[in-house]
């Protein structure tokens, strides 16, 4: 798919692997919807990137706020291109250390946001891309964000994991689902990146965490998950297809 004045949309796109996406379709020349919450800073941000860039606020696993976003983004031309990539995770045990039960609540609030969240994605954003001329035998992509927590979940992770480990089963039924439709849809499973929180932790830690990654040994950089969202949506033959990007790390039990 070419990106050149098409019109896309990526949420958690104020910040992290979503901001440093954006960017990257902007120089791409793509118009690039960002959605976000209302305290991500994201005006600020699509001020920044300059016209090709607007900002919309939703929460992604509310079904009306997310569709008027995803509108926003119809709007400017007919949508073509998602990009998911909003998602957190509070820390689930199964037991705490008094052996008392695990959260049910934290639990929920995690599954929703990752696993429901990229359904919305996944549901609201084909309906728009569905509506889309054929272009090279395609209407259009989206790109979920799982995790290599997906595989390997550490101690804590249990709802972090399932989210995740979701999406990457919902990726091939949904490039199915979808092929009729002529919609392609793959997913990114990240290792460590190098994000805002990590950013805080001690220089030790920080070491530790370089040294678990084989090749290269250091964190991921925010501009190499979007090199690789970027090649998706180009790329009219990924589909299906849930990518690791690693450094061929694989995790810890904790």
């Amino acid at each position: 798919m070419r990106l050149e004045g098409v019109s896309t949309a990526v949420t958690g796109g104020a910040r992290g692997l979503g901001l440093a996406t954006a960017r990257s379709l902007v120089a791409a020349g793509a118009m690039v919807t960002i959605i976000d919450l209302p305290d991500s800073g994201g005006e600020a941000v699509a001020a920044d990137l300059g016209d090709a860039a607007r900002f919309v606020t939703a929460d992604v696993t509310d079904a009306e706020q997310f569709a008027a976003a995803l509108d926003v983004a119809e709007e400017r031309g007919g949508l073509r291109g998602l990009v998911h990539c909003a998602g957190a995770a509070r820390k689930v045990r199964l037991l705490d250390r008094a052996g008392e039960p695990a959260s049910l609540e934290d639990f929920e609030w995690t599954v929703r946001l990752n696993l429901f969240g990229s359904f919305n994605a996944l549901r609201l954003g084909a309906a728009r891309i569905a509506r889309r001329d054929e272009e090279d035998g395609e209407r259009g992509a989206i790109v979920l964000t799982a995790s290599v927590a997906a595989y390997e979940g550490q101690i804590g992770q249990i709802a972090y994991t399932a989210g995740k480990a979701g999406i990457v089963g919902m990726t091939i039924t949904a490039a199915r689902d979808l092929a009729s439709r002529s919609i392609r849809v793959c997913t990114i499973a990240p290792g460590i990146m190098d994000t805002r929180l990590l950013s805080r932790m001690r220089d030790d830690v920080r070491a530790a965490l370089h040294a678990s990654v084989p090749q290269p040994s250091r964190l991921g950089h925010g501009d190499e998950f979007a090199s690789l969202a970027l090649e998706i949506l180009r790329n009219g033959y990924l589909n299906g297809e849930t990518l690791r990007l690693d450094g061929a790390l694989r995790m810890a039990p904790r």
